[in-house]
């Protein structure tokens, strides 16, 4: 599966994709904030691409001026029973030297589509860790609605964090895109 934006390919990852993985995952800035440690080695950010970034749903963002692998983006098979199914989550991170250009956001507005047009999704949830505001704000501008909040252990980081938890219904979703035509 291979799905296209203005400015981004999203594709599955590949072996090869690695050294572009770990160039901006081994940056502090990134992982952290998502919830996961900093990649400490190119292996080790090719173990991700075969495990994680593995699943049928989630991509590697490629971006189209440069063919470097930015970042990733996806379905991350977490759901949620408060609102109406099927429903899944969407993750994502991004290179920080790509932040502040809205690809993220045109990513997720894509995956978006897919979710609801071609998975059959009725919610699709986001969250965000208190304190990163890029991602809220991703958050936001794609029409998520706030949900809840909870405290709640980050196993990969080994802490608590407060998490703030959105949604976004396919009915929400239509009546924004009816709007943007």
């Amino acid at each position: 599966m291979i799905l296209e934006t203005p400015r981004l390919t999203l594709r599955p990852f590949l072996d090869r994709d690695a050294e572009d993985v770990y160039a901006y995952a081994k940056d502090p800035r990134v992982g952290p904030a998502a919830g996961w440690p900093p990649h400490t080695s190119v292996e080790n950010s090719l173990e991700i691409i075969r495990t994680v970034f593995a699943a049928p749903t989630v991509f590697a963002l490629v971006d189209q001026e440069s063919g470097k692998v930015i970042g990733s983006a996806g379905f991350v098979g977490r759901h949620h029973t408060e609102l109406p199914g099927p429903d899944e989550e969407l993750g994502y991170a991004l290179s920080p030297e790509f932040w502040g250009r809205g690809l993220m956001t045109e990513a997720a507005w894509e995956l978006i589509r897919w979710g609801f047009e071609e998975l059959g999704l009725c919610t699709i949830w986001c969250n965000h860790y208190e304190g990163n505001e890029r991602s809220r704000r991703v958050i936001e501008k794609c029409g998520f609605h706030h949900q809840f909040s909870q405290e709640e252990t980050v196993e990969l980081m080994g802490e608590r964090r407060l998490t703030h938890y959105y949604a976004l219904s396919r009915k929400d979703w239509a009546a924004r895109q009816a709007v943007k035509q």
